[in-house]
């Protein structure tokens, strides 16, 4: 009997992966990048274009090893037919503004960032208020290792293996009330071990989200505190960070320090600070362009090939009945 394999929405075809000699040039991959138009590449241009800086295993370990945590057994139900983002690349090509702007600058800058001690306080209507140690909370949940997509808003992407688990885990601990209809979440502010936090002081600090209980339950939504088979870097979000990967990257927020459980729909970061072009729900949508460039196609960091973006990023079947009507 012949095996015939139907293809869920976000899985590629072998035909799409760039052998890896194709793209272990790092500069052949910025000339690439000039096909998007000037404004968008000047957000991409952080880049590096020095190879052997990236190969630097130190780029990526930033932090100590959680002993005996990582790595952790796949979730065979999300996996890809795509390459894996090369390590080294995923490392050093990072957002987070509260070090810089400069993407292949993130790794050095947040180097030195102290990420022990560190609890995470969960609040509001919930029934059971907690405030977590992160060892204890990582030696307590169901960690598990999944492969998804991740697409920025700035029409980049890769593909990374994170370690963590549901948030539902924790809101299960947590019993939020009836009343509680948004989670929103903060992360640190350290102006003085983060630099961008001083230098920066129009944006409104400290970085804050926010995902209705549908979002936050949803299977698809983790809390993360590895990846690549090891805990997180500091570049990445240590010690922990949300992802919701049919958003754009900017939803999942970074090194996590507050949760809370709110009645009302509760502002955010990105939509403070520029309402015209960052909206809250923030799905990923190949029809709805950025004002200032076309979110139809995105660039593949791994193989510098522009490939079609996938309405929420290809994981529709999970998530496109929360936002129906």
């Amino acid at each position: 009997m012949t095996l015939i394999k139907t293809r869920k929405g976000w899985e590629i075809p072998e035909s799409r992966v760039t052998p890896e000699e194709v793209y272990t040039d790092r500069r052949q991959f910025m000339k690439k990048l000039t096909g998007l138009g000037v404004g968008a590449y000047a957000l991409l241009n952080g880049c590096s274009e020095n190879p052997s800086q990236a190969q630097d295993q130190s780029v990526w370990r930033s932090i100590p090893e959680a002993e005996g945590v990582y790595p952790v057994s796949r979730n065979a139900k999300f996996t890809l037919d795509l390459a894996i983002t090369r390590e080294d690349i995923a490392a050093s090509y990072n957002n987070f503004y509260e070090f810089t702007t400069d993407k292949d600058r993130v790794w050095q800058l947040a180097e030195q960032f102290e990420t022990r001690p560190w609890q995470i306080e969960v609040t509001g209507l919930v029934h059971k208020k907690q405030t977590f140690d992160i060892d204890e909370l990582i030696n307590t949940m169901p960690l598990e290792e999944r492969v998804y997509r991740h697409r920025c808003v700035e029409a980049w992407s890769m593909v990374v293996p994170w370690t963590g688990f549901p948030f539902k885990a924790l809101i299960d601990k947590v019993e939020p009330t009836s009343d509680a209809k948004f989670v929103r979440m903060v992360t640190f502010l350290r102006p003085e071990q983060a630099v961008g936090q001083r230098t920066q002081n129009w944006y409104p600090w400290p970085y804050h989200e926010a995902l209705t209980m549908a979002e936050a339950v949803n299977e698809l939504t983790m809390l993360v505190t590895g990846i690549f088979g090891h805990a997180l870097p500091n570049q990445h979000g240590a010690p922990i960070r949300l992802i919701t990967p049919w958003k754009y990257g900017y939803k999942s927020i970074k090194s996590i320090v507050q949760i809370e459980f709110v009645r009302e729909q509760p502002a955010t970061f990105w939509n403070t600070a520029a309402p015209s072009e960052y909206d809250i729900v923030s799905n990923v949508n190949p029809k709805v362009p950025h004002p200032r460039w076309s979110q139809a196609t995105e660039q593949d960091i791994n193989t510098g090939e522009r490939i079609p973006t996938l309405p929420f990023n290809g994981y529709g079947e999970y998530v496109a009945h929360l936002y129906q009507g």
